[in-house]
């Protein structure tokens, strides 16, 4: 993804967000304090909420959202790389995770939860799977979580992880994202972590009225951008180009 401006987030904002941070590590798949990667954690936390939207702030999104940032602070990303890529699972960067795919960069994870502006009853379908790092904050702020991931073997060994570190409201298939989960539809809010396209048809029509989707939409080595898909009462679509981004293309079945 491309770099964003600094900006100096308001003080009264940055606590809030860094006692929340605090609060909720010792709750369930929280890290202990005395957990060796505690400090980079929250140093990654606090360059999220310095950097914030910065120039590309959506209406409505004046920070990201403490809870995200919160949640962010609990969930310990170094499990969720390989483990010679763990002194740098904190830096603002993308690492690889084998088999083409990656681990998106923290800020790009925190910018597209603040999006979907998750409660806790919602129901979340996630495309992309990847280390299921994506997957484990969304499920520390939604009630389940629904992820695809197409290579099987990310699959396989993200479900794993998923359940050792406890997040049973996560339930991982391998498969064809761009069908979405049909019987578990409809969802509260979608997330998509690689580019399409377009927006896959089967998506909006598992998107339930009053839902969000977000998802990058582009070609791959082109220009690629994160939209915003809104859902009315009526089931009418409205979709925003947000800003400029960089991910792996949406695989699809053979």
């Amino acid at each position: 993804m491309r770099s964003h401006p600094v900006r100096r987030a308001g003080i009264e904002t940055r606590w809030l967000a860094l006692a929340v941070a605090a609060l909720v590590l010792a709750t369930p798949h929280g890290t202990a304090a005395s957990d060796e990667f505690a400090a980079p954690r929250a140093a990654m936390v606090r360059l999220i909420e310095q950097l914030g939207w910065g120039s590309k702030k959506p209406v409505g999104h004046e920070n990201i959202d403490p809870r995200v940032l919160a949640v962010m602070g609990k969930v310990p990303r170094h499990e969720f790389v390989p483990e010679d890529l763990r002194d740098a699972a904190y830096a603002n960067r993308p690492l690889p995770i084998g088999y083409g795919q990656t681990i998106s960069q923290p800020l790009i994870v925190a910018m597209m939860t603040d999006l979907l502006q998750l409660e806790p009853d919602h129901v979340v379908l996630e495309v992309g799977t990847g280390s299921g790092y994506h997957a484990a904050v969304v499920a520390g702020l939604a009630r389940r979580v629904y992820t695809i991931e197409i290579v099987p073997a990310l699959a396989e060994m993200s479900a794993r992880r998923l359940r050792r570190m406890g997040y049973d409201n996560v339930e991982v298939r391998a498969g064809d994202g761009y069908y979405g989960w049909q019987s578990a539809a409809p969802f509260d809010r979608i997330l998509v972590t690689a580019a399409a396209g377009h927006v896959p048809p089967p998506l909006i029509e598992q998107l339930r009225p009053g839902g969000r989707m977000v998802i990058p939409v582009g070609g791959a080595f082109l220009l690629q951008h994160l939209v915003l898909v809104e859902k009315d009462a009526a089931g009418s679509i409205r979709t925003r180009q947000l800003l400029p981004v960089s991910f792996v293309p949406l695989t699809r079945a053979k």
